[in-house]
């Protein structure tokens, strides 16, 4: 029996690559629980240091699957029940994202539509190939896509989001880059070698310090300026007193590289 969610380590780096292409990579109730077992797991994995989410075929990822959710209508309450338990799952999953002490990169072909799009605005980058198409346009099927408003909101400005949200366009990839839902856009051919590129980077700093940065990153998004301030300083003078950070500053004095013990 093929997998659904495959993963592949290499270099700190773990692969996550949705598939099933026949269902353009659908968040079935299936994906939806091997993309949350499988980021538990990741949380626990303090060799791994940073995370690609990847489709497989032709596209990223089309959203809900719609013909689960359909065949649910024949339960006696219509599909209420399951459809309440499958937005609150999909939305518990789209907030492991940002609490995972690594940090996530969608590497987006093809297309990313409705909760898809939603997996793209809940990563920390994306990069996208040419060509690649997004959108959040249940709107076209008399289902706004509310839930992944929430992401959607938070990485593109406010008038942008509705309207995509009301009129079920679809933005390209270089509409998406101007607006802050992907940071790059690379050719078709170079996306999996760009993509690891920016993993790589990232991997090779002082991994402590990055997990730190990220829980910090999104806790100061929720608070007033003040609050912000005051809790980024605690953390950041915490981290000065770190013997890897000594360590760091010492050898950027001296030019030369630096003895990370992590």
């Amino acid at each position: 029996m093929t997998e659904i969610l495959l993963r592949q380590d290499e270099g700190g780096i773990a692969t996550l690559t949705l598939n099933t292409p026949a269902s353009l990579n659908a968040l079935s109730d299936a994906m939806l629980d091997a993309l949350s077992t499988a980021f538990e797991r990741l949380a626990e994995d303090g060799s791994i240091r940073v995370i690609v989410l990847r489709g497989a075929g032709k596209a990223f990822c089309a959203g809900h699957d719609l013909k689960e959710m359909q065949a649910a209508r024949a339960a006696p309450d219509r599909g209420a029940a399951y459809f309440a338990d499958l937005f609150a799952r999909c939305g518990a999953l789209m907030q492991q994202i940002p609490r995972l002490p690594q940090p996530v990169i969608a590497e987006v072909h093809g297309i990313a539509t409705a909760a898809g799009c939603q997996l793209v605005a809940s990563c920390d980058m994306a990069v996208a190939a040419e060509g690649t198409r997004f959108g959040v346009n249940g709107v076209n099927i008399g289902l706004f896509c509310s839930t992944p408003m929430v992401a959607l909101s938070r990485n593109l400005p406010r008038k942008q989001a509705f309207e995509l949200l009301t009129t079920g366009a679809f933005l390209d990839a270089a509409r998406a880059r101007e607006l802050g839902l992907v940071n790059r856009v690379v050719p078709h051919e170079a996306l999996a070698q760009e993509t690891r590129a920016l993993a790589e980077t990232v991997a090779a700093k002082l991994t402590a310090a990055v997990k730190i940065g990220k829980r910090a990153f999104y806790e100061q998004l929720e608070m007033d300026l003040a609050g912000a301030y005051a809790h980024t300083a605690e953390v950041m003078a915490g981290n000065m007193l770190w013997r890897d950070t000594e360590e760091g500053i010492a050898a950027f004095l001296e030019k030369r590289k630096p003895d990370w013990s992590l």
